[in-house]
């Protein structure tokens, strides 16, 4: 190898551990300031008093280079004075009258606890580093049948590519060839793999698990969710919440309230309690160091950060610290019922066939005629034969479609006519099971008849029904004292039937988008904070009305434009998790405050009293401030119930 190929391969080696390094720059800076503390007391201890000094200044500058410089920055920046100038006057001060290693001690402890701050906030956005890591960065194209690898981003809306059991999905896009089972806990934290085969849709950053299938790209690599998703926590993390922001304002106040005592301390004492000069300048430095709010400042934002990571981790996206303060606080949660409360689509509830005629030939029969129909209770009916008999679905000789009414059409000779009540014959209809037929119609059921040459021979039941987890979500809700209640466009009889099966307390029928929103109104009227939870894209008004504005996202990005909170998994039980996420930022927040506040109160006392060294003050303050981190660190550990 050449002289010059080893120069470069030294300085790309070079590059790579500088690269390695830099997120530890302020943990090795402060290792090291540590080390000539160490070397400093030596010298200190057998009278190389020069060499010692020398030590203590490296201690000095390496340590609290990083924390001076910040401080300066900021305080030119907001014209207002900082924690970080502070200690830096402490530590000067310290030095000046000869405290070279207690000053030395505060400014180590402060660079570690800096660094701790510093490892908090990358921990935290470590979430957001491995989402980003896990979209792959090359797909396999499928071009005039020739597979091509190629960039992710060169990919555009319509291209084919072909994704290998094994392999992530490289972009948002619908399943045309193929059936796989899906690993999607990238985009909605659910650890079980969903089936998913022709037309259905999967997304950027998820696992193919078992079959090989071909993807149509559908949005560009900058559109697709997982990078919508990406995004949107990133600002999450940049949104400060109130707390934060009445800390931050009430920084720079405190901050010269601590210099004003500090400067009386200077003199006070001296001609009102006989202290020394000395004693008096010593007495004031203490002051400047356990008198900083380091802890108090450190109290909300790691929390705040750790909590949006570990709710991005399973699939709850929380815009900003605000809307998860405000989550514990909810009085009342509105629901829309359609895709929320249920499921969204309707589902055959019941068959009824007349004496003499077998049930399944007449599923059969009726799904070949409505597989020929887009119409959503056409397609329930076909699903429902799909799922209950194993018989393959046959193309009927002729068929008519009559729109608003139903359909009709013969197979082998019988006539056959599917549709409404006066479709099929209203007096027909009307003695077809008369009595059940209306306690079915009673709770929310749509009555399709089936009527084969003339005679009326069953009766399908099709509705929109509650999600099996709706039940158990909502009565969650209501033992934490939570009001429920559910804004439906559907009829009276419909929504009292579904307000029934949910448990919700109270519920509003036929309510158009601005009746949603009137009735938000009033319960915020009526209640100090309410949610709204919807599917993000009818319900935006009232959305954006409630304080806290809940989407059930079952992977849309229209729901990551609308609410305060997206849940990417249609999961209800959710919300109650997400509120339990919210009250233990919120105790965590309240145990760092009165614990930091506690130990101000505390060392500043026990400074007045003369009974605190300067050691012993620095450690006091600065390690209340690591305390405080590591309680907020707690919130990235997940305690799902």
């Amino acid at each position: 190898m050449s002289s010059e190929a080893k120069s470069l391969a030294k300085g790309i080696q070079d590059v790579s551990f500088i690269e390695k390094i830099k997120p530890h720059a302020e943990l090795v800076a402060a290792a090291l300031s540590g080390i000539f503390i160490a070397v400093g007391w030596l010298f200190n201890k057998y009278d190389y008093g020069a060499d010692s000094i020398i030590a203590y200044l490296l201690a000095f500058v390496i340590g609290g280079f990083a924390k001076a410089k910040e401080g300066i920055e900021e305080t030119f920046e907001n014209k207002e004075l900082n924690v970080e100038m502070l200690m830096i006057f402490a530590a000067v001060g310290s030095a000046i009258i000869g405290y070279w290693t207690e000053g030395a001690v505060l400014i180590f402890i402060f660079a570690v606890s800096g660094a701790l701050e510093t490892y908090t906030m990358n921990k935290s956005h470590k979430e957001i580093s491995s989402l980003m890591e896990l979209q792959p960065e090359e797909a396999l194209l499928i071009q005039d049948g020739i597979e091509k690898r190629i960039s992710v981003a060169m990919l555009q809306v319509g291209d084919e590519i072909l994704v290998k059991p094994g392999e992530r999905v490289p972009s948002d896009g619908i399943i045309i060839k193929g059936q796989s089972n899906i690993d999607e806990a990238a985009i909605t934290g659910e650890s079980m793999p969903v089936a998913k085969g022709d037309q259905d849709e999967v997304f950027a950053g998820t696992v193919n698990m078992t079959g090989l299938i071909t993807v149509q790209v559908s949005k560009t690599n900058e559109d697709t969710l997982f990078q919508k998703i990406i995004q949107l926590v990133q600002s999450a993390q940049s949104e400060k919440s109130p707390s934060q922001l009445f800390i931050e304002r009430f920084e720079g106040t405190y901050v010269k309230a601590v210099l004003a005592v500090v400067l009386l301390m200077f003199f006070i004492p001296h001609f009102l309690l006989g202290w020394n000069w000395h004693e008096s300048f010593y007495r004031a430095m203490i002051l400047l160091v356990v008198a900083s709010p380091c802890a108090l400042v450190a109290s909300i934002m790691p929390a705040t950060l750790s909590a949006i990571s570990n709710g991005a981790k399973h699939g709850i996206l929380v815009k900003g610290g605000v809307h998860l303060e405000n989550l514990s606080h909810l009085e009342a949660i509105a629901f829309d019922k359609t895709g929320t409360l249920t499921k969204g689509k309707p589902e055959v509830t019941e068959v009824i066939v007349r004496d003499g005629v077998e049930k399944e030939h007449l599923i059969w029969i009726t799904a070949s005629i409505e597989n020929h129909s887009n119409h959503p209770l056409a397609q329930a009916i076909v699903k429902h034969a799909k799922r209950t008999i194993k018989q393959e679905l046959i193309h009927p000789d002729s068929l008519e479609d009559v729109p608003g009414w139903g359909v009709r059409a013969e197979i082998r000779g019988e006539q056959w006519k599917i549709g409404k009540a006066d479709f099929v014959g209203k007096e027909a209809s009307e003695a077809f099971a008369d009595v059940l037929a209306k306690e079915i119609a009673s709770q929310g059921n749509t009555l399709v008849y089936v009527q084969r040459n003339e005679s009326l021979v069953a009766m399908l039941a099709l509705r929109d029904v509650v999600r099996d987890e709706t039940k158990v979500a909502i009565d969650d809700l209501k033992k934490k004292g939570i009001y429920t209640v559910m804004l439906t466009g559907d009829s009276e009889k419909t929504a009292r039937a579904i307000a029934a099966e949910s448990h919700v307390d109270q519920y509003f029928a036929e309510c158009l988008p601005e009746e949603k929103v009137e009735q938000l109104r009033k319960l915020k009227e009526k209640f100090k904070t309410v949610a709204m939870v919807g599917d993000g894209i009818n319900d935006a008004p009232a959305l954006a009305l409630a304080n806290v504005g809940i989407a059930m996202g079952e992977g849309t990005d229209v729901a990551l434009e609308t609410a305060d909170v997206v849940l990417m998994k249609n999961d209800l039980p959710r919300i109650a998790e997400a509120i339990r996420l919210s009250e233990r930022m919120n105790k965590i927040i309240k145990q760092n405050v009165v614990f930091s506040i506690t130990v101000i109160m505390l060392l500043i006392a026990s400074n007045f009293f003369r009974i605190l060294d300067l050691p012993y003050g620095v450690i006091g303050h600065e390690g209340s401030t690591i305390l405080v981190i590591l309680n907020s660190l707690r919130l990235l550990k997940t305690r799902r119930q």
